[in-house]
């Protein structure tokens, strides 16, 4: 039987929490060490993290060398929206280390060939020299906006526009400062939250668009975004407390990928903190939140996507999708030669032996 791989969670926040979770069952795989920069947090068991009912015997460490030592791979999952320096830092010493990396955290390098070519040249560098590989995807769930996206336009014969679609209330979603700082609900609508700044949803998410266009035989000329926002009518009450009547309670954000000066993929992000703001907007289907790829062309097909996480919110089971989607790709990429891979090239699916696989299924 193939030997397991073991990887190192950089991280303990969001997703470093989920990854932790997922790496303890996903099949193939191992804990082999947890990362933390936080000394208050070193010499704690990975389950704290996680939610677990038992100890792992994995506990997070802040010596970085000692953790990479007993890994085979790292799954990095530190922020890197507002340090891209440090975390491109972090991502390079795991690659010249010999380590492959899986990580949400660089939106930049969903798209490598339109990524920055410093960082490209660096990360290339840093993995041909470890003999290692590194997959960026992105956590909102990069699955649904790559991949997901291709294969249902393969479905088609003609195609005018892609839509990928997030729609979700944050009502249950414990975030603090994704929801209020990031996301600005509960702000004053006259200043604009960092997520929605010009420029901002493109860095983020016009790799993927690339991705999408270029998957499907096109090129993107121009990249455009569109926002409305609006205010609560009345205070709302959330696992986060109450935000107030006039603050911003919901926004529509559209990011447009042109080709021919024709609207060709569009990522379109519509977020409430409470269901009775914007009723006029695009709703879930049921409960809080979906992920849609709606295909207009022929046949207009749309696949809609909802993940439930037992205890947790509809938010986290999204999270555990995208997480597990990247601990998926690691036997591939382990096989691999050296360097940067996309979300297209990697398989959607894990490619285990089917014995491993086979450790999918529950008792």
């Amino acid at each position: 039987m193939q030997t397991a791989i073991g990887v190192a969670v950089w991280g303990t926040g969001n997703m470093g929490s989920t990854a932790i979770r997922s790496v303890t069952a996903f099949p193939g795989l191992r804990l082999a060490g947890v990362i933390t920069s936080s000394e208050d947090k070193a010499g704690r068991d990975a389950a704290a993290f996680a939610g677990l009912d038992s100890d792992t015997g994995v506990t997070a460490t802040t010596d970085v060398d000692a953790a990479l030592q007993d890994c085979d791979a790292v799954a990095y999952m530190a922020s890197g929206d507002i340090r891209p320096e440090e975390a491109i830092a972090d991502i390079e010493r795991c690659l010249r280390a010999g380590k492959h990396v899986v990580t949400p955290s660089l939106y930049s390098l969903y798209d490598p060939a339109s990524a920055p070519p410093e960082w490209v040249d660096r990360l290339t560098a840093a993995a041909e020299e470890g003999n290692a590989t590194l997959l960026v995807s992105g956590v909102d769930p990069g699955w649904g906006n790559d991949a997901l996206a291709v294969t249902a336009a393969s479905l088609c014969t003609r195609i005018n526009t892609i839509t990928c679609q997030e729609i979700f209330d944050y009502s249950t979603y414990n975030q603090p400062f994704a929801v209020k700082v990031s996301c600005g609900f509960g702000g004053a609508m006259s200043e604009t939250p960092m997520m929605l700044l010009p420029s901002i949803p493109t860095m983020v998410w016009g790799g993927n668009i690339r991705l999408i266009g270029r998957g499907l035989g096109i090129e993107i000329d121009e990249i455009t975004e569109e926002v409305e926002r609006l205010p609560l009518e009345e205070t709302v009450d959330t696992v986060m407390g109450p935000f107030e009547k006039g603050t911003q309670g919901a926004f529509f954000l559209k990011v447009i990928g042109w080709s021919g000066g024709k609207r060709r993929v569009v990522i379109e992000h519509i977020t409430r903190i409470h269901p009775t703001c914007a009723p006029h907007w695009p709703q879930p289907d049921q409960g809080v939140g979906d992920h849609r790829v709606i295909v207009d062309g022929d046949p207009q097909l749309t696949i809609t996507t909802r993940a439930d996480l037992p205890g947790g919110t509809r938010a986290d089971g999204g999270n555990t999708t995208a997480a597990n989607r990247l601990l998926g790709a690691l036997t591939w990429l382990a096989e691999q030669k050296p360097g940067i891979y996309d979300g297209l090239q990697v398989p959607l699916r894990s490619m285990l032996p089917p014995e491993v696989e086979a450790g999918r299924w529950a008792d």
